[in-house]
């Protein structure tokens, strides 16, 4: 799924547009037992707590694709003969009113997924009529309706007890802590969406926090190659980096790879690319060339690239670098600045001692007080 094709999904997630017949959950506690199941048609809920379900299943399709979104792919073989693929198209199909695959969804998760406390699981069917247009722009008759399922779960936290005042007795009271259904820490959407209609061989995951894979989970429900965290990614390219360009590895040169993103990624916005902005080895080359890199050093950094992402593999600038802050870090001292303003740090030896050199034009406040730098 590009980026546009997942922004058409998640604006179906609101009130007036959405067509979900059903909804069905559970409420999980902290022994992974269930203690309450919910299935009922989503036109008897009330526009409030619709409002409040459909904002956690928007939330499973919001993020960055290759960070938040992960593609999850399915064999040819899955697609034609597994249990795991069968069982999606069940509920699919079904629109969730297969009992047994429900029940057997639920058993899945409730046996891989890694929560502390209690959580809710929630899942929906909605369906969407795909329409064409003509040469004109108009609208033809609708031609496919895409049915899919969307998948949330949300940890449930409770809340503490407070101080209240009830206006009827005239006193002060402790309002009783209630159970709240906190935003989705991972979720799932099947099939993906194209702009022909479903894919039946991927779906679209979701995680909340970029540093955890899910392990158990996918491995549980999909079966499917486990997908790289984000946050490994951007330790396995400084990894690479350190180890094969720490010669040249100067500010400069982070500033400058630095620099190349951001405007790859404004290009990238500006353009309305579909599809998500992915760089290859073959890229990452390019930045380190610009950014005054040796050849050779270049050589051993891309064999290292391929050795440990594959040969073909393309990684969203995000991975790469934090293109929204520039950090520079010793163990005494942690100086952070906007990207945009990274060349007001530099670094210089004088008489055999590394310093950090920060430009410091205009007004400077140590602790609140303005202070005077004099020579």
């Amino acid at each position: 799924m590009n980026e546009r094709n997942i922004a058409e999904i998640r604006r179906r997630m609101r009130p007036e547009k959405h067509n979900i017949g059903r909804i069905r959950g559970c409420y999980v506690n902290d022994n992974h037992n269930i203690i309450s199941e919910f299935n009922q048609s989503f036109g008897m809920i009330s526009t409030d707590e619709s409002e409040e379900i459909l904002s956690h299943i928007r939330k499973t399709l919001s993020g960055s694709i290759g960070r938040n979104l992960l593609e999850i792919s399915f064999s040819n073989q899955q697609v034609l003969d597994s249990d795991e693929h069968r069982l999606l198209t069940n509920l699919r199909n079904s629109s969730l009113a297969d009992d047994d695959a429900v029940k057997a969804f639920f058993d899945k998760i409730i046996s891989s997924v890694e929560i502390e406390g209690s959580y809710f699981i929630f899942l929906i069917n909605d369906k969407y009529d795909i329409f064409s247009y003509d040469e004109n722009g108009e609208k033809n008759d609708s031609t496919e309706t895409f049915s899919y399922i969307v998948c949330a779960i949300c940890p449930i936290k409770n809340s503490k007890p407070s101080l209240g005042y009830s206006l009827n007795e005239s006193k002060f009271k402790n309002i009783i802590r209630d159970t709240v259904i906190t935003a989705p820490e991972l979720g799932f959407m099947f099939p993906a969406f194209e702009s022909n209609g479903a894919n039946i061989y991927e779906a679209l995951f979701y995680t909340r926090d970029i540093s955890l894979s899910h392990e158990g989970f996918i491995s549980m429900l999909f079966k499917s190659d486990i997908p790289r965290p984000a946050s490994e990614q951007v330790e396995s390219i400084a990894q690479i980096l350190n180890g094969t360009v720490s010669e040249d590895c100067s500010i400069e040169l982070v500033q400058s790879i630095q620099a190349q993103l951001i405007e790859l990624t404004a290009d990238h916005k500006t353009n309305k690319e579909d599809e998500p902005l992915m760089l290859s080895a073959k890229d990452m080359n390019t930045l380190l060339r610009f950014g005054g890199v040796k050849e050779e050093t270049i050589g051993s950094f891309s064999e290292k690239f391929e050795e440990d992402f594959g040969p073909s593999a393309a990684i969203p600038p995000e991975n790469i670098m934090n293109i929204k802050k520039f950090e520079v870090k010793t163990p005494e001292v942690t100086v952070k600045v906007s990207p945009e303003c990274s060349e007001l740090i530099q670094t210089r030896i004088i008489d055999g001692t590394k310093y950090l050199l920060i430009r410091a034009d205009g007004d400077v406040e140590v602790n609140g007080i303005k202070i005077n730098i004099n020579e």
